[in-house]
């Protein structure tokens, strides 16, 4: 009988066989990012076995990330661009967006890239009528009412001027701005 003794840093092939079926339970719920996907399974790893070595953590969860990569289930551009389109039609600023995926570990560049076609317009215009803020207001406007809303605006990372505009607005025109974004979507959906 020979004692095999696998090195510590090496994962068992019981570990990858999890690391591949982990990942696949979790790209097949939602859509992650590489860095959440690996952030996930070496958390999991840690829980499911005992004495597992920092460098087989580490392997464990880099195999899973390639196995995700090489089946086109992982796509940090993909869930970037998705995320903003879905992020300003709930009435988020460009730079709440960046902040929010910078947070889950999409690259600069493909933020950026994603949010070149984001509009902050748009999104203010969205978030005041969920808000009743500005054109869609239901109140009497006084000094206390204007700052309120105006700094919300700068809060969810509007700039002053974005804010002021939709601040000042006629209801007709911020449901002009916002049916004109709906079929300017809709048109890149189509394309």
């Amino acid at each position: 009988m020979t004692d095999e003794t696998v090195p510590s840093d090496i994962p068992t092939s019981r570990m990858l066989s999890w690391a591949r079926n982990s990942a696949i339970y979790r790209l097949e719920r939602r859509m992650m990012t590489e860095k959440q996907l690996f952030d996930a399974i070496t958390r999991k790893a840690k829980e499911k076995f005992e004495g597992i070595s920092p460098a087989q953590l580490k392997a464990v969860a880099d195999f899973a990330v390639k196995f995700a990569y090489d089946n086109k289930v992982l796509d940090d551009s993909a869930y970037a661009e998705i995320s903003t389109r879905s992020a300003v039609r709930g009435g988020k600023s460009k730079r709440a967006i960046a902040q929010k995926l910078a947070a889950k570990g999409v690259s600069s560049d493909k933020v950026e890239a994603a949010l070149e076609e984001a509009d902050d317009l748009y999104a203010a215009a969205i978030f005041a009528r969920k808000r009743a803020f500005g054109p869609f207001r239901r109140v009497e406007l006084d000094e206390k009412r204007k700052a309120k809303e105006l700094s919300a605006f700068a809060r969810n990372g509007f700039s002053f001027d974005i804010g002021r505009k939709v601040f000042e607005m006629s209801a007709e025109d911020a449901e002009e701005i916002i049916l004109a974004g709906r079929s300017l979507a809709l048109q890149h959906q189509r394309s």
